[in-house]
C-alpha cells in the first residue's frame, strides 16, 4: 500500500498550497482507480485523472522543483503498483510526464531512486520487481535511460534471478519464469546498441552476459519444463543474433546451436561469448522448436539468407538448416502441432522476404516444378490441412496463399510462362469430396492467379457444393470465402479491355450466381436461409448494388419462402443504402410478413424495422406504428431463439430511439430527420419506451404462461440497459451515453419513464418465487442491476421471512427459489437492513459485515437443518432438507461480487477464516452421514467402503429410514412401479445436497485460491481445510451412483483440482497428485462391489484431476495418468474371476474412455491416441463381456474424437469431413495399427471361419472417412488390397461395412475405371461362380462406389456407360438361374444407381426379368410350391421400388400400369416397398404415377354402388 501511504503525504503537503483542489481530485481518482478491480472502472477513472492532470501541468510549473517532487513522486508509486497492467502503465506514464512538464530532471530522479530500490545487489528479483523492469523498459523513455545507465547490475540481478528459479526445489511458479525471461527479451529488443558490444566485442564482452547466455540455453533444452518460457527464449536468442555486426557471424551462431545435439559436451562459441554446453542435454525435441520459432518470428532477413561458410554447397540458415528441422518437427510433436505450424507459416513468410537474396546465393529457382522443395512444401500443407487442433488451420490456410505468392513471384522474376501449379492443385482441388473444409482455401487462394472463369470451367459443380456448405455452420465461412473471391475476381476481370456499366455487371453476376443466392434464401432449411442471408447478401449487395433488382423480381411472390427472401433482400438493402422507404404494395407486403404463421418471417420482418445502420437514426411513425400492433402478438412464443432474437431487434430499435432522441436535445437533427417535426419525434419515442415498459410488466403478472413472462422479461431488460444511466463495469460495449441524464430528465418531466416504481418491483419480486430458474435468475439480475440499492422496509421483511420459508421446502425448485431470494436480499441491504433482519445479533464482529452476517446465518440454518437429519432423516427430508440452504450458501458467497471482496479485507479475513473451515467440516460431516445412510451405515465406518452400494442396497437403506421414521411400523407389501413418496423425498434430500456441496466447495476454492489475489497474514481456506474438502469430493464420487449428483460434484472438483494444481504452494498442489496415486493404487486391485458398467463416478475422479492442470503446461499428471491405465488395461485376465466383481482391467478402459470424453483434454490426449485405439481393439477380442464393452466404448469414443466433432441436427449435411489421407498423415502409426487389423483378417483360416471382433470397429471407423485427392503414391492405396480380400468374407455385415470402408479408399476420378474392373470381375456364366460370398461382396462394393454423396449428383452417365455394357453382359445375375436372393438384390441395387447409362436392350431384359418375377407370384404373397430362400422378401421389394423409379423417370403408360397393378396385389412386402417408396421420394417426381398410385389406393375405399366393376 505504498501509493496510499504518498497519497496521504501528498494530500497532507499540497493542503496548504494554492493548488490544494487540482490536486486533491487527482488524487481522489488515482485512489479510486487503485481500488476499483473492474477493468472499466480503473480505465474510467484515469481518464478523469489525466484530464485533471492536463490542467494541473501549469499550476506546477509555477512552483519550485521542492514542490512539485511529492505528486511526481506519488503518482509514480499508484505507476509502480499498476505494472500488472500495461494499459493503465501507459496512462499513468502519460499523467506524470504532463505533471512533470518543466521538471523532467526531477522526475528522472525519482524514477531512478524508485528502480534503484527494486532490489539489493546480489538479491533475486520477485515477480513484482521483473514486472516493474519490463514496464518501464517498454512504455518508460526515462525508466530505458535509467537501465541503460545501470546495464551490468540488470544483467547481474537477471542472471542471478534465473540460476535460483533454476536450481531451487521445489520449483517455483512458472510465472516466475516467463516473467524472467520476457525481461532479458525486452533488454535484448529496447538497448540493443548497448548490449551488442558485450557479445560480439572481443574488448568489451561480458562474463555476466555470458553467464546468463548459458542460463538461456539450460532454459531452451529443458531445464524450465513451461513451454511457453521455453519458447520465449527463442525469440530472445534471436534478438543477440540480430545485434551481429555481420550476417555471417550471427548465423555461425545460431548454426552452433543447432549442431548443439551432435557435438556433445564442450565449449559454444556465441560471438565472443564461450558458454558451457547445457547439463541437460537429454533433449525432448522441443529445443529445435524453440530455436526455429525464434529465429522464424524476428530474426535479420539478411542473416537468415547468407552463405553459411560450413557446407559444401551454397546453403543458407532459411533453406538448409530451418526448412528440415521444421518439416521434422510436423511429423514428431503432436502436443505442440500449433506452434509448429505457426512456424511453417512463419517459413514462407520469411522466404518471401528472403526471395531476392536466396535467388542471389543460389543463382535459381527455389520452387521449380522438379524441385525437392516444392514437393516437400505440397505434402506438408495438404497432409496437414485437415488437421483437429485448433489454431493449426489457420495457419495451413496462410501457408497456401504464401507459396502461391512465392511461386507467382518467382515465375515473373524468371519470365516462366509455364506455371503448372496452379492447374494441378486446382485439379486436386476438384477431385476432394465437398465436406472437407480444406478444399476451399487453396481454392480462394488460386483464384487471383487462374481467374474466375477458369475455375468455374474447371469446376463446374462449384455453385451446388457452395449451396451444401452453407447449410453447414462449419464449412459456411469457408464457403462465402469462396464466393466472395470469386466475385471479385469477376468485378476486376475486364471485359474486352473495358469495365462495363454497373448494371452489366450485374447481369454478369446474375449469369452465375442468381440461381444460387435465391435457392438459399428460398430454402426451407432455417440454417441455409439465414447464412445466405448474413454471409452473401449483404456482402452482394455492398459490391454489387445493381443485384438488388434481379433479387427482387425473382422473390415477387406471395408462398413463404419468397416473403421470408423478400424480407432478407430489403435488410440487406436498408444496411447498405441507410433508408428504405416503406409504402404502398411494400408496406402491404410487410404486414403480411408481420402477421404471417411461420416465426421465421415474423422475426425477419421485425428485426427489418428496428434495424439501421446508424444507431441515431430515429424510428419513423410508420415503423413505430407497425412494431406496437405487432409486438404484443409475438410474446407467446415457445421457440428460445425467437426470444432472443426478438429482444436482439428491439434493443436495436430502443438504441436508435435513444440515440436520436439524444441527438434532438443537443440541437442536432439526426440524419433523415425533418427539422419540425423534432419535438413530435422526441415525444414519440418517449412515449413508445413508456408504451414497451407497460407491455412488458403486464407480461409479468403470476397468471402468464413461461413464454410471456420470459419475452416480458427480456424486453424489460432491453429498455433498463438501453434507457437507464445504470453503469456496468463488466461490459466493454453498451454503456449509457455521458448525456444520458437529460434524456430522463426530459422523460420524467412527461410524467413517463418511472421505471423503478413500486409496481414494477412488486411485479420483478413475484418472478423470483416462479418455479423456473430461467424466470428467478433473469428477474434477479435486472432487481441487482437497475433497482436502487436497498429494498424498503417492509419489503426487506416479507422477502427475507419467505426466503427462509422456501429455503425448507422439499421441491427443488422451491429450495432453489429460495436461495436466489436469499441472495437478492444479500446484495439489496445495507447496515439498516441487517439491523431489521437482526442479522447482527447472530455474528458478533467487531466490523460487521453484509456478506458475513448472512453467511453466518446461513451456515447456522445448515447445522440446525442437519441435527434435524440425524435425529430423524424422513422428517428432516420432508420440512427442511438441506439442498435449499447449501444452494443458498453456494450462491451468496460465490455470486455476490461484494462479498467476494470483503473476503479479501484484511480486518475480516480471521472470520471467514473462522466461517468457512466451519463450513467445510459441516459439509463432510453431512456428506459423510448422507452416504452412509444409503449405504446403512451411519458411524464412523461408513466413509471406508470404497464402492458405491448397488440399487438394491440403496433401496433397503432406504426401506429401513422410512420405516424409522414411522416408528417401526412395517406396512403392507405392495409392488409398486413408482416409488413412494417418503422414498424420493430421501432421494431427492441425499442427492441434491451432495450435488450442491460439490458445486460449493469447487467454487471457493477457484475464488479464494485465484492467482493473482492479494497477500494476507493467512490462506482463508488452510491446507488441513482443503485436504478435508478433498476428502469430501473423493467420497462423493466414489460412494455416489446417481449420474445428477456426480455430474454437479465434478464440475466443482474440476475448479478444485485447477485451483490447487496451479497455486504456487507445492504443498497444495499435492493435493489432487496424492488423490490421483491412490486413485490409481485403488483402481489396480478388484473392487469390493460390483458398480455400474460405466464405472458410476470413479473414472470422473481422474477426469477432473488431469482437467485442473494448465492447457500450457506440459500435464505431467496427464501422462502418467493415461501410461498406468494402459499398462493396467493390457494386463492378461486372472484366468478365475468373479463377474460379480470389477476387474482392474475393464476399470481402467472405463477411465480412459471418460478422459477422452473430456472437453478439455483433446489436443492432449492425441499424444496417446495410437495405444489407446490398439488396446481397445485388443479388447474387442476378450474373453470377458465387461472387458469387451468397456472397449466399444473406448473406441466409439475415440472415433468421435480422431474424426471431429459431429455437427447440429439443423445442419443438412451429416457426414464428417476428414479425409482417409489426412487422417493417414495426421496418424502414421495409428494407420499402421488399423491396417495390421486387416492383413490379418484377410489371411488364411486354417479350420473354418475365425472371427475377429476388432474388424467390424476398424471398418466402421474406415467408413465415416472421406475419400481425399486422386495423387499417386496416395498412403492410402494399402488399404485397398486388404479391403478387396474382406468381399468374400463368410460374414455378411463383415462384407457390407468393407464395402462401405472401401469409399474413402478410392479417389473420385478412380472411380469409373475402379468399377469397371470389379463388373469385369462378376462372372458371365452360372458356372464361373468360385464363392457366391464373392460375388456379393463385389456387388456391395459397386453399390457402395456408385451411392451419390449428399449434396452430389454421382458419377455422370457417360463415365458409368463401360460399367454399364459389362453388367449387361452379366443380367444373369438377376434372373432365377442365380438362386441367391441376396446376389440378385445386391445386383438389382447396383444397376439401380445407374439408369441413365442403360442400353434398350439392358432395360428391356431388367424389365422383364422383374415383371416375370413379381408376376409369378401366388396372391398373398406366399411362395406355394417354391422353397422358402432368405432373402426373397428383401429381393421383391427392391424390384418393387425399381418399379416406381423406371415408371417415374419413363413416364410410361404401361410401367405406371404395372406399378398400379404392384399395390393391387396382397403381398405386404411389395404394397411396403411402395408406399415408402411414394413417401420419400421428391415431390413432384411424376405427377402421372402419383395421381394414378392415389387413385388406384383410394378405389378401395370406395364404397358407391356402380361406381367401379
Amino acid at each position: 500500500m505504498g501509493a496510499e501511504r504518498e497519497a496521504k503525504a501528498c494530500a497532507e503537503y499540497y493542503g496548504a498550497l494554492g493548488i490544494a483542489q487540482p490536486v486533491l481530485s487527482c488524487l481522489q481518482c488515482l485512489r479510486q482507480f487503485a481500488g476499483s478491480t473492474a477493468k472499466r472502472c480503473r480505465d474510467k477513472h484515469l481518464e478523469e485523472a489525466l484530464l485533471l492532470s492536463q490542467a494541473l501541468s501549469k499550476g506546477l510549473q509555477a512552483l519550485g522543483e521542492a514542490e512539485a517532487r511529492p505528486l511526481l513522486r506519488c503518482v509514480l508509486a499508484f505507476q509502480m503498483e499498476a505494472t500488472g497492467n500495461s494499459s493503465s502503465f501507459q496512462k499513468l506514464e502519460q499523467i506524470v510526464t504532463q505533471l512533470a512538464v518543466g521538471k523532467e530532471a526531477v522526475l528522472a530522479q525519482e524514477v531512478g531512486t524508485l528502480l534503484s530500490g527494486l532490489a539489493p545487489q546480489g538479491e533475486v528479483l520477485s515477480p513484482g520487481d521483473l514486472q516493474s523492469v519490463c514496464l518501464f523498459m517498454e512504455e518508460s523513455s526515462l525508466g530505458r535511460q535509467h537501465w541503460r545507465q545501470n546495464l551490468a547490475p540488470l544483467l547481474q540481478r537477471l542472471a542471478t534471478t534465473l540460476r535460483w528459479l533454476l536450481r531451487s526445489q521445489p520449483v517455483p511458479s512458472a510465472t516466475w519464469g516467463y516473467l524472467v525471461i520476457k525481461a532479458c527479451l525486452q533488454l535484448f529488443q529496447v538497448l540493443p546498441k548497448d548490449v551488442a558490444p558485450l557479445v560480439w566485442s572481443a574488448e568489451e564482452k561480458s562474463e555476466t552476459l555470458q553467464s546468463l547466455l548459458g542460463l538461456l540455453l539450460e532454459v531452451v533444452w529443458g531445464k524450465a519444463l513451461n513451454k511457453d518460457t521455453r519458447l520465449l527464449v527463442g525469440i530472445a536468442l534471436s534478438m543477440l543474433v540480430n545485434m551481429a555486426p555481420q550476417p555471417e557471424r550471427g548465423a555461425s551462431a545460431m548454426l552452433g546451436l543447432f549442431q548443439l545435439r551432435k557435438q556433445g559436451a564442450g565449449e559454444l562459441k556465441f560471438g565472443e561469448l564461450a558458454v558451457e554446453t547445457p547439463t541437460v542435454l537429454e533433449p525432448d525435441g522441443l529445443e529445435k522448436l524453440v530455436l526455429t520459432r525464434g529465429l522464424l518470428t524476428c530474426c535479420r532477413v539478411d542473416i537468415l539468407s547468407c552463405q553459411l561458410e560450413s557446407f559444401t554447397h551454397k546453403a543458407c540458415l532459411l533453406l538448409d538448416v530451418i526448412f528440415p528441422t521444421m518439416c521434422a518437427l510436423t511429423k514428431e510433436h503432436k502436443d505442440c502441432h500449433y506452434y509448429c505450424f505457426q512456424a511453417c507459416a512463419l517459413w514462407l513468410q520469411r522466404l518471401r522476404d528472403a526471395l531476392p537474396a536466396v535467388w542471389s546465393l543460389k543463382g535459381t529457382r527455389i520452387l521449380a516444378q522438379d524441385t525437392e522443395l516444392l514437393q516437400q512444401l505440397l505434402q506438408l500443407v495438404w497432409d496437414n490441412a485437415e488437421t483437429p487442433v485448433e489454431g493449426v488451420s489457420e495457419f495451413i490456410h496462410s501457408s497456401f496463399r504464401l507459396l502461391l505468392e512465392i511461386y507467382h513471384l518467382e515465375c515473373q522474376h524468371f519470365q516462366d510462362q509455364e506455371r503448372p501449379l496452379y492447374q494441378q492443385m486446382l485439379q486436386r482441388v476438384v477431385s476432394m469430396p465437398w465436406q472437407i473444409k480444406a478444399r476451399y482455401v487453396p481454392l480462394c487462394a488460386i483464384v487471383p492467379y487462374v481467374g474466375s472463369q477458369q475455375v468455374l470451367d474447371t469446376y463446374r459443380d462449384l455453385p451446388q457444393h457452395l449451396l451444401n456448405c452453407l447449410s453447414t455452420n462449419h464449412l459456411c465461412p469457408a464457403a462465402a470465402e469462396v464466393y466472395r473471391a470469386l466475385v471479385r475476381q469477376q468485378c476486376a476481370e475486364r471485359w474486352d479491355g473495358q469495365q462495363g456499366s454497373a448494371e452489366a455487371a450485374a447481369e454478369r453476376w446474375a449469369l452465375c450466381w442468381l440461381p444460387l443466392l435465391s435457392q438459399a434464401l428460398c430454402s426451407p432449411l432455417p440454417i441455409l436461409q439465414s447464412n445466405a442471408a448474413n454471409y452473401l447478401l449483404a456482402w452482394t449487395l455492398r459490391q454489387l448494388p445493381a443485384t438488388q433488382a434481379p433479387l427482387a423480381t425473382r422473390f415477387s411472390g406471395q408462398d413463404t419462402a419468397s416473403l421470408r427472401a423478400w424480407v432478407s433482400l430489403l435488410k440487406a438493402q436498408k444496411s447498405v443504402s441507410g433508408a428504405l422507404p416503406l409504402h404502398g404494395e411494400a408496406l402491404e407486403r410487410l404486414c403480411c410478413c408481420l402477421g404471417a404463421r411461420e416465426e421465421g418471417v415474423r422475426l425477419a420482418a421485425m428485426g427489418l424495422l428496428c434495424c439501421s445502420p446508424s444507431t441515431n437514426q430515429p424510428l419513423s411513425g410508420t415503423e413505430m406504428r407497425l412494431l406496437r400492433r405487432f409486438l404484443p402478438l409475438n410474446l407467446n412464443c415457445d421457440s428460445s431463439s425467437f426470444r432472443q432474437l426478438l429482444q436482439a431487434a428491439v434493443r436495436k430499435a430502443l438504441v436508435r430511439l435513444r440515440d436520436s432522441s439524444l441527438a434532438q436535445l443537443r440541437g442536432k437533427e439526426p440524419r433523415g430527420t425533418d427539422p419540425s417535426e423534432g419535438e413530435g419525434q422526441l415525444t414519440q419515442a418517449v412515449g413508445f419506451v413508456e408504451w414497451l415498459l407497460q407491455l412488458s410488466i403486464a407480461s409479468l403478472s403470476p397468471g402468464s404462461n413461461f413464454q410471456r413472462k420470459k419475452t416480458g422479461l427480456l424486453l424489460l431488460s432491453a429498455v433498463l440497459e438501453t434507457c437507464t444511466d445504470t453503469w456496468s463495469p463488466d461490459k466493454k460495449k453498451g454503456q449509457p451515453p455521458r448525456t444520458m441524464a437529460t434524456l430522463l430528465s426530459y422523460a420524467r418531466q412527461s410524467g413517463c419513464w418511472d421505471f423503478f416504481s413500486q409496481p414494477n418491483l412488486l411485479a420483478l419480486l413475484s418472478c423470483l418465487q416462479d418455479s423456473t430458474n430461467e424466470i428467478r435468475d433473469l428477474a434477479s439480475e435486472l432487481l441487482v442491476r437497475y433497482f436502487p440499492p436497498t429494498f424498503p422496509e417492509p419489503i426487506a421483511l416479507a422477502l427475507f421471512q419467505l426466503a427462509q420459508d422456501t429455503l425448507a421446502s422439499p421441491r427443488v425448485q422451491e429450495a432453489e427459489a429460495g436461495a436466489v431470494l436469499m441472495k437478492t436480499i444479500l446484495q439489496k441491504s445495507d447496515s439498516g437492513t441487517m439491523k431489521i433482519l437482526a442479522l447482527e445479533a447472530e455474528a458478533p464482529l467487531t466490523l460487521p459485515n453484509r456478506g458475513l452476517c448472512f453467511a453466518q446465518h446461513l451456515l447456522h440454518m445448515l447445522q440446525a437443518q442437519y441435527a434435524a437429519a440425524r435425529q430423524d432423516l424422513l422428517q428432516a427430508a420432508a420440512t427442511s432438507p438441506m439442498h435449499g440452504v447449501i444452494a443458498a450458501l453456494r450462491r451468496c458467497l460465490l455470486q455476490v461480487p461484494e462479498v467476494a471482496a470483503s473476503m479479501q479485507a484484511a480486518e475480516l479475513a480471521q472470520c471467514w477464516q473462522e466461517l468457512l473451515t466451519h463450513l467445510v467440516s459441516t459439509a463432510r460431516d453431512i456428506t459423510s452421514f448422507l452416504l452412509g445412510a444409503l449405504q446403512s451405515q451411519q458411524g464412523p465406518g461408513a466413509d471406508e467402503q470404497a464402492a458405491a452400494p448397488s440399487f438394491a442396497d440403496m433401496g433397503n437403506a432406504i426401506g429401513s429410514l422410512i420405516m424409522l421414521g414411522k416408528g417401526g411400523v412395517q406396512e403392507e407389501e405392495e409392488d409398486l412401479v413408482l416409488l413412494s413418496e417418503e422414498h424420493g423425498l430421501i432421494l431427492t434430500c441425499c442427492w441434491v445436497s451432495v450435488k450442491e456441496i460439490g458445486l460449493l466447495l469447487g467454487g471457493l476454492a477457484e475464488l479464494l485460491l485465484a492467482p493473482g489475489l492479494p497477500a494476507r497474514s493467512g490462506p482463508l481456506l488452510p491446507l488441513p481445510t482443503l485436504r478435508m474438502a478433498a476428502r469430501v469430493f473423493q467420497e462423493i464420487l466414489l460412494r455416489c451412483r446417481h449420474w445428477g449428483a456426480v455430474e454437479g460434484c465434478s464440475t466443482g472438483f474440476i475448479k478444485f483440482c485447477a485451483a490447487l494444481l496451479n497455486h504456487p504452494d507445492v504443498e497444495l498442489q499435492a493435493i489432487p497428485q496424492t488423490m490421483l496415486e491412490q486413485g490409481l493404487e485403488a483402481l489396480s486391485g478388484p473392487r469390493s462391489s460390483s458398480i455400474t458398467r460405466r464405472a458410476a463416478g470413479f473414472p470422473v475422479l481422474f477426469l477432473c484431476i488431469v482437467s485442473g492442470e494448465a492447457p500450457e503446461q506440459a500435464r505431467p499428471l496427464l501422462t502418467h495418468c493415461v501410461q498406468t491405465l494402459l499398462a493396467l488395461a493390457s494386463m492378461a485376465l486372472p484366468q478365475d474371476w468373479d463377474q460379480t466383481l470389477d476387474l482392474p482391467q475393464v476399470c481402467a478402459l472405463h477411465v480412459l474412455q471418460t478422459l477422452v470424453h473430456g472437453t478439455g483434454l483433446g489436443s492432449a490426449l492425441l499424444w496417446h491416441t495410437t495405444p489407446m485405439v490398439a488396446l481397445s481393439l485388443r479388447g474387442l477380442g476378450s474373453p470377458c463381456w465387461a472387458m469387451r464393452n468397456a472397449a466399444i466404448q473406448l473406441f466409439s469414443a475415440l472415433t468421435s474424437r480422431l474424426l471431429g466433432q459431429q455437427r447440429s441436427r439443423g445442419e443438412s449435411c451429416p457426414m464428417e469431413g476428414l479425409s482417409l489421407q489426412a487422417f493417414l498423415g495426421q496418424h502414421p502409426q495409428l494407420g499402421a495399427v488399423l491396417l495390421g487389423e486387416l492383413g490379418a483378417a484377410e489371411g488364411p483360416v486354417p479350420a473354418g471361419p475365425c472371427l475377429r471382433p476388432a474388424l467390424h470397429a476398424v471398418l466402421t471407423f474406415l467408413a465415416q472417412l472421406q475419400p481425399g485427392a486422386d495423387g499417386p503414391g496416395s498412403p492410402s492405396d494399402c488399404f485397398l488390397e486388404p479391403l478387396l480380400g474382406l468381399a468374400g468374407s463368410p460374414i455378411y455385415a463383415v462384407r457390407a461395412m468393407a464395402a462401405k470402408a472401401l469409399v474413402p479408399v478410392i479417389p473420385l476420378p478412380r472411380r469409373p475405371g475402379f468399377l469397371l474392373q470389379l463388373a469385369e470381375q462378376l462372372p458371365t456364366t452360372p458356372r464361373q461362380v468360385r464363392s457366391h460370398n464373392a460375388v456379393h461382396g463385389r456387388l456391395l462394393q459397386m453399390q457402395a462406389l456408385l451411392a451419390p454423396t449428399v449434396g452430389t449428383d454421382g458419377l455422370s452417365a457417360e463415365a458409368l456407360h463401360p460399367v454399364a455394357l459389362q453388367l449387361e453382359a452379366r443380367v444373369w445375375l438377376l434372373t432365377p438361374a442365380q438362386r441367391c436372393p441376396l446376389i440378385r438384390d445386391a445386383f438389382l441395387r447396383v444397376l439401380t444407381l445407374l439408369p441413365a447409362s442403360f442400353s434398350p436392350g439392358l432395360a428391356q431384359s431388367i424389365h422383364d426379368a422383374i415383371s416375370t418375377e413379381l408376376g409369378s407370384l401366388p396372391p398373398g404373397g406366399k411362395p406355394g410350391c417354391v422353397e422358402l430362400q432368405v432373402g426373397l422378401a428383401v429381393l421383391h421389394q427392391t424390384m418393387a421400388r425399381f418399379m416406381c423409379s423406371e415408371a417415374a423417370r419413363l413416364a410410361d403408360g404401361e410401367r405406371i400400369g404395372a406399378v398400379c397393378s404392384l399395390v393391387q396385389q396382397s403381398n405386404p412386402d411389395i404394397q411396403l416397398a411402395i408406399l415408402s417408396w411414394v413417401i420419400t421420394r421428391k415431390e413432384g417426381t411424376c405427377e402421372e404415377l402419383e395421381k394414378a398410385l392415389g387413385l388406384t389406393l383410394l378405389r378401395p375405399l370406395i364404397v358407391v354402388p356402380g361406381s367401379f366393376p
